[in-house]
């Protein structure tokens, strides 16, 4: 596996995950709004799991800001 796959691999599992915990950060606060709560035993609020979505999302730009730097190097 070369390293352009393997960056695109991560970069694709990082993009999704980020996506999964927003969509779970949007139910968690809808549902507080009506009373109920989906992550119940877990310390994390669906601010901080914005938070970490933020966060996968800023390693997936780095990692595509790499990629097209690299390609215009070829050029």
């Amino acid at each position: 596996m070369t390293l352009d796959k393997f960056n695109s691999w991560v970069s694709r599992i990082l993009f999704f995950a980020a996506f999964l915990l927003l969509a779970i950060a949007i139910g968690e606060r809808l549902a507080n709004l009506m009373g109920y709560t989906i992550l119940r035993q877990t310390s994390f609020a669906a601010g901080r799991l914005l938070e970490f979505a933020a966060i996968f999302l800023v390693f997936v730009i780095a990692l595509l800001l790499r990629q097209i730097r690299k390609e215009l190097k070829k050029s």
